[in-house]
């Protein structure tokens, strides 16, 4: 997993996709209709922990956890200038070790295709079951195959705020797997300074992670296309998970 020195700095801004805090309603809605109690939350593989603040200030006992000691950084400066004392860890996903028991665990924004080793993924979801109270449930989203194999692939393309520039380049790998190449351009008193992150995501298909769920002691209760509640059509580019803890 990569550290995103310089990435987590401009994560948010150019992440216009994450859609925050309408993806904060969408999964407070979703647990609505299954009539599921939030509890205790974990944001795994927080990031800058915008999405955990925004499930706090609902009223979710949320904390987050993620891999990389810059993206937490921002997470704890972020939350300490809002005056919300959350607790952020650091830990990899397929290394999670937690204090005490709870009921939902969320992974959004594709976190989960950055493991790129299979065996990673079924640790994961392992130790997800293993900290969830029975009956308590896995909500995680990941890039489809599709989105790999036609969107991403060898693709390249630009974003930029009015903070910073990025380039980025695709490369598609075997196994479903794109690596990234980001270079970012931040403009300072007239001088743009450079920075480059690297890092690859795997798709996996759905017929492989159901598997690995219910090998983990879960059970699927719906599969729906990104921030929906239908059915994924052939070229959703964004599977939503719901696996209950039996």
């Amino acid at each position: 997993m990569p550290g995103y020195g310089d990435f987590a700095r401009f994560y948010d801004g150019l992440m216009e996709d994450a859609r925050y805090e309408e993806r904060r309603d969408y999964l407070l809605e979703l647990c609505r209709r299954l009539d599921h109690q939030w509890g205790r939350t974990l944001d795994l593989a927080c990031g800058t922990g915008t999405l955990t603040r925004l499930l706090r200030a609902s009223g979710v006992d949320a904390f987050g956890a993620d891999g990389s000691v810059d993206m937490l950084s921002e997470a704890y400066l972020r939350a300490a200038k809002e005056g919300e004392p959350i607790l952020f860890v650091c830990q990899q996903m397929q290394e999670l070790e937690l204090p005490e028991m709870i009921d939902t665990c969320i992974c959004t924004l594709d976190s989960l295709n950055h493991l790129t080793d299979e065996n990673d993924v079924r640790e994961t979801f392992r130790r997800v079951a293993a900290y969830l109270n029975k009956g308590g449930l896995f909500i995680f989203d990941v890039n489809s195959v599709y989105k790999h194999r036609e969107v991403l692939a060898d693709n390249a393309f630009i974003a930029e705020n009015e903070s910073v520039f990025c380039a980025w380049q695709n490369t598609l790998l075997e196994n479903d797997t794109v690596r990234i190449d980001l270079d970012f351009f931040e403009e300072e008193d007239g001088v743009y300074q450079r920075f480059s992150e690297s890092f690859c995501e795997r798709a996996y298909s759905d017929a492989v992670l159901r598997k690995w769920l219910e090998e983990a002691g879960f059970s699927v209760s719906a599969v729906y296309g990104d921030l929906s509640f239908e059915t994924p059509e052939p070229d959703e580019q964004r599977f939503v998970y719901i696996a209950k803890k039996e």
